[in-house]
């Protein structure tokens, strides 16, 4: 089981002006999180940590891949993800912000959990479209596929065809 505790820092405890963690993911991580977008993975996430006059700058780079079902035969395909992303984080009381970009983390106890902000991260980085390369889709989910879709086509062109009661309708609606 994935322990998430080690996802958590300690802001206000930061010994130096800059930190650097290194966090490697795997299909616990994403179990742990229940998410639902990814079934699992391997990645490997650094995260930089600089601390200036009232915030904290957050530098998220991962690389690894992802497993997400594929659009066309729904069995699971390796997705690669490369992303880099900035963060900053502020101490207060006033947890909402305007801003994506920043955080408000509770000055009373200076703990940013960045568990869900890595996996909403790896999340954007998924392309809208994932689809196996082309020929190594399952073979009879693509078979039923293109079975099927052909039945939609042959129905619609039924469709187009109208019916002479409807035609002599429409020419009464139409006024000169």
């Amino acid at each position: 089981m994935c322990d998430l505790e080690t996802f958590k820092i300690d802001l206000k405890g930061m010994k130096t002006d800059e930190q650097r963690l290194e966090f490697d993911l795997n299909d616990e991580f994403f179990k742990a999180l229940d998410a639902s977008e990814v079934n699992g993975g391997t990645l490997h996430v650094s995260v930089s940590i600089r601390k200036a006059s009232g915030f904290y700058e957050l530098q998220f780079y991962t690389e690894g891949t992802v497993i997400v079902p594929c659009d066309l035969c729904l069995e699971d395909m390796e997705q690669p993800i490369v992303t880099d992303n900035r963060l900053v984080a502020k101490l207060g009381a006033e947890t909402n912000t305007e801003d994506d970009d920043v955080v408000i983390v509770d000055e009373n106890e200076g703990i940013l959990d960045t568990a869900w902000l890595i996996y909403e991260f790896i999340a954007l980085a998924i392309p809208i479209k994932h689809v196996h390369a082309p020929g190594k889709c399952n073979s009879a989910m693509t078979r039923k596929l293109e079975e099927l879709s052909g039945a939609v086509r042959s129905s619609e062109e039924e469709v187009k065809e109208i019916d002479p009661r409807w035609e002599a309708l429409k020419k009464l609606n139409i006024k000169d």
